[in-house]
C-alpha cells in the first residue's frame, strides 16, 4: 500500500482544483484526512476517493450519488453493490444526456427554421441577408463602443 501523504496544496494543484473545493468535500462527507496538528494530510485511499468524486463530477452525477458509490465499497467488498448503484446511476445520466441531446437538437432545428425564415423575407424585400447581418453587428459594435 502506498505509504504518501499529501498536503491539501498538493492535492489541489495535481487535480487542478481549489483548497476550497477540497474542503467543501470534506463537509459532504466525500473526504476524511488526518490531521498533523492543525494540518489536513491526505492519504492515498483519500486522493483516490477526490479522483473518483472529480469523475463523478465531471459525468454529472450528484454529490450524492457519489457518496454513496464510494460508501458502497467500504460497505461491500465485492463491490456488487457498488457496481449495481454504479450501473444504476450510469444508466440515469445516460437518459438525462439522451433527452438534453434531443431537446438542443429540437432548438436547433427551430432556430435554424426561424432563420431561414427571415432570409426569405429579406430577400423578398431585395435585402442581401448577410449584408443586414453585417451591418446590425456594425451597429451594435458601435453603440457598445
Amino acid at each position: 500500500m502506498n505509504n504518501k501523504l499529501y498536503s491539501i496544496t498538493e492535492l489541489a494543484e495535481e487535480f487542478d482544483i481549489t483548497p476550497r473545493a477540497i474542503r467543501f468535500y470534506e463537509t459532504k462527507n466525500l473526504l476524511a484526512p488526518q490531521r498533523a496538528g492543525a494540518t489536513r494530510v491526505y492519504n492515498y485511499r483519500d486522493r483516490a476517493r477526490l479522483m473518483l468524486v472529480l469523475r463523478g463530477k465531471r459525468l454529472g452525477f450528484s454529490l450524492e450519488d457519489i457518496k454513496e458509490y464510494i460508501d458502497l465499497y467500504d460497505a461491500d467488498r465485492s463491490r456488487t453493490e457498488q457496481l449495481a448503484h454504479l450501473m444504476l446511476v450510469g444508466r440515469r445520466r445516460i437518459e438525462e444526456l439522451e433527452q438534453q441531446l434531443e431537446d438542443v437538437q429540437t432548438t436547433l432545428r427551430e432556430l435554424r427554421a426561424i432563420e431561414n425564415e427571415a432570409i426569405d423575407s429579406l430577400r423578398e424585400k431585395g435585402i442581401d441577408p448577410e449584408k443586414a447581418v453585417s451591418d446590425i453587428k456594425a451597429k451594435l459594435v458601435a453603440e457598445t463602443a
